[in-house]
C-alpha cells in the first residue's frame, strides 16, 4: 500500500474503529463465503441400505446408491449446488487395466444417473483417474518397472470421461495428472456431442502426504503400499511449475482448474488466480479435514469456528469454489 500525504496516521486514523461493532465488520467485510461456493465429496459403495463410517474422518460415510440418494436431496434443500462421486470399488472388480472404470454399469455411472433422475438439478462431477480400480492403486495402467505409462493411461481416462457423460455428468474431473489428457478428454467429448460436459482439470495436484484419509475412504491405501505417486504429481516445492500444468490445461480446453491440497498450498491458489482469472477450485483434502475434526474431538479446538475460518481462507485467496467434507456442516450451520 501506497502512502501519500493526504493521508493521516494516529490518532486521526484509527483502525479499530470499523472494528468495534458487528455491522461495521460485515459492512468492510472483503471476502463472502456462502454455500454457492462449495462442492460436498461423496463415497458411494455396492449394496443396499450400507452406510460405513470412514473412521479417519468422522462424520463422513461410505453409502449404498439409496442412502446417497437421500444424502443428495438433503444437501440439495440445504442449497449445495454440486457433489463430487468418489466409488468405493470391490477388490474383484480391480485389475492391472482398470477395465471398471468405464463399465457403462459401474458404481460410479449407476450413482450418476440414480442422482440425475432423484434430484437432476443437483450438479454432479465425477473423478476420472484409475487409482479406486487398479490392483496396484496407482492412477494409470503400469510397465513391468511398475512405471504408469502417460498415453496408454490417457486412452483409459477418455473411455472413462465417455462413460461419465453418457451416464449424465455435468462435469468430468480427471485428477490424474497424465500429460495431455484435458485435450483427449475434451476431443472426445467434442465428437461425442457431449459439447456441454464440462472439464474441472486437477491442474496441480500435488503429491501430498495429506490424502492418506481418502484412499482409506476408497480402498485403494492397501493397492498402493509403500509406493508413491511422485512421478505424476507434483513435486509440493514447486509452484512456477504449477502455472505451466494450469496454462496447458486451460490450451486444452478446461473450463476450471484445481489446486489440490488446499491450506498449505494458498499461494498457489492466489498465483494462479492472479495469473489466469478463470474458475478456480480448490480441494479441502481429507487429511485437513481429519486434522480438524481430531484437534476438535480433543477439545483443543472449536469445531464449527476452525472450520469457518479454513473454508474463509481459502476464499480469500481466490477460490471460486471449493470442495470441502464441511460443506455439509456449513450449510447447515447458515452462511457466514
Amino acid at each position: 500500500m501506497a502512502f501519500n500525504d493526504a493521508q493521516r496516521f494516529f490518532p486521526e486514523t484509527r483502525m479499530r474503529r470499523m472494528r468495534r461493532d458487528d455491522f461495521s465488520r460485515r459492512l468492510m467485510r472483503e471476502t463472502q463465503l456462502t454455500v454457492d461456493s462449495l462442492i460436498y465429496p461423496m463415497f458411494v459403495l455396492e449394496g443396499h441400505q450400507e452406510r460405513e463410517q470412514v473412521a479417519s474422518m468422522p462424520g463422513v460415510d461410505r453409502l449404498s446408491i439409496d442412502l446417497m440418494i437421500d444424502e443428495v436431496k438433503h444437501l440439495y434443500k440445504l442449497g449445495i449446488p454440486a457433489v463430487a462421486l468418489f466409488p468405493v470399488t470391490p477388490a474383484d472388480a480391480k485389475s492391472e487395466l482398470a477395465e471398471e472404470a468405464f463399465n457403462p454399469n459401474g458404481l460410479a455411472q449407476r450413482a450418476v444417473r440414480a442422482i440425475k433422475d432423484a434430484v437432476p438439478e443437483m450438479g454432479v462431477i465425477t473423478d476420472v483417474a484409475l487409482d479406486p480400480f487398479t490392483t496396484h492403486g496407482q492412477d494409470g495402467i503400469i510397465d513391468a518397472e511398475g512405471y504408469v505409462l502417460n498415453d496408454r493411461t490417457v486412452d483409459t481416462l477418455v473411455r472413462q470421461a465417455l462413460s461419465h457423460a453418457e451416464a449424465g455428468a455435468d462435469v468430468v474431473a480427471p485428477s490424474d495428472m497424465m500429460d495431455g489428457r484435458i485435450g483427449e478428454v475434451r476431443a472426445a467429448l467434442e465428437q461425442e456431442n457431449f459439447v456441454n460436459t464440462r472439464i474441472m482439470a486437477y491442474s496441480a495436484k500435488y503429491a501430498s502426504a495429506y490424502y492418506g484419509p481418502f484412499r482409506d475412504a476408497v480402498g485403494s491405501a492397501g493397492n498402493l503400499g509403500k509406493a508413491d505417486k511422485k512421478n505424476y504429481q507434483m513435486d509440493p516445492a514447486n509452484t512456477d511449475e504449477a502455472l505451466h500444468e494450469v496454462a496447458l490445461d486451460l490450451a486444452e480446453g478446461a473450463d476450471m482448474v484445481m489446486v489440490k491440497p488446499g491450506m498449505p498450498y494458498l499461494d498457489i491458489v492466489r498465483r494462479v488466480k492472479d495469473e489466469f482469472k478463470v474458475p478456480t477450485f480448490v480441494y479441502q483434502v481429507s487429511g485437513e479435514y481429519a486434522m480438524h475434526k481430531a484437534a476438535a474431538q480433543q477439545g483443543w479446538l472449536d469445531d464449527n469456528a476452525v472450520m469457518m475460518e479454513s473454508l474463509m481462507c481459502i476464499k480469500r485467496a481466490g477460490a471460486d469454489g471449493i470442495l470441502t467434507y464441511f460443506a455439509k456442516q456449513f450449510a447447515e450451520l447458515g452462511d457466514v
